[in-house]
């Protein structure tokens, strides 16, 4: 078990997916405008290079695990032009606001949205030639199972792109970022989205977060070959590139 498993949004005795679940839930109306605020807007140049590294490889159907509000597979949809793009989130109330978001941009063609429990995927072996994952990884429950699924379900020569929030490791962003991380986040998450608990959690399930190098390994271990990771923003935020 990695240490970011044992990191729960919630206390009690409740599953990590069924509290991280409620956690969503709980925290959607709030969930856009906190993302960009808390990264000054630099969320998105990060989701804009993880699209960027799949456009050589013009993946046609494609899955974007733990879509949220669906921003990545808007952002995806848009640069990338597949045919078929599927959101999957275990929160419906994030879907929901992703659904007006997609209907909103005429995107409603292409990308579709489904419930799905990121540890027991229910897609077919070898269906998509693309996965994206956005700050969401760090949430499973079991990040080998989770990985593993994500593998299964991903064509022969599909990529894996994903973009998850680190700590970074050179002084002195690393003292800088503790310092955010824990005073301002968390006071500026309850304000906003009146969940304290929340944002405490993120902070929590960051730093308890393998990356770097660890990620490679774990990678590996759950079948994908040549990976590379990237880091952003000093280290703030780390892209995982890897192949099956």
């Amino acid at each position: 078990m990695y240490e970011q498993e044992k990191v729960k949004p919630y206390q009690g005795d409740k599953e990590k997916g069924k509290l991280v679940e409620e956690m969503f839930d709980n925290i959607a109306p709030a969930y856009d405008k906190l993302n960009h605020r808390l990264s000054w807007n630099i969320d998105k140049s990060w989701r804009n290079q993880a699209i960027q590294a799949l456009q050589p490889y013009h993946p046609q159907v494609m899955l974007d695990i733990a879509t949220g509000t669906g921003d990545f597979a808007i952002l995806a949809a848009k640069m990338l032009k597949p045919q078929k793009l599927i959101g999957a989130d275990i929160s419906e109330g994030m879907m929901k606001i992703g659904k007006q978001k997609v209907a909103e941009q005429k995107l409603d063609h292409v990308i579709s949205f489904m419930k799905e429990d990121c540890m027991n995927l229910s897609f077919a072996d070898n269906t998509f030639d693309a996965i994206t994952a956005a700050f969401g990884i760090r949430n499973f429950e079991h990040l080998d199972k989770g990985l593993s699924e994500m593998h299964r379900v991903l064509k022969k020569g599909g990529h894996l792109s994903i973009v998850e929030l680190t700590t970074p490791v050179t002084f002195p962003m690393r003292q800088l970022f503790k310092i955010y991380s824990h005073t301002f986040l968390p006071f500026y998450g309850k304000l906003v989205s009146k969940d304290k608990s929340a944002y405490n959690y993120l902070t929590a399930s960051i730093e308890a977060f393998p990356q770097g190098e660890k990620m490679m390994e774990i990678f590996k271990k759950a079948g994908f070959d040549d990976m590379r990771f990237k880091r952003l923003t000093f280290g703030i935020c780390t892209m995982y590139i890897a192949t099956k």
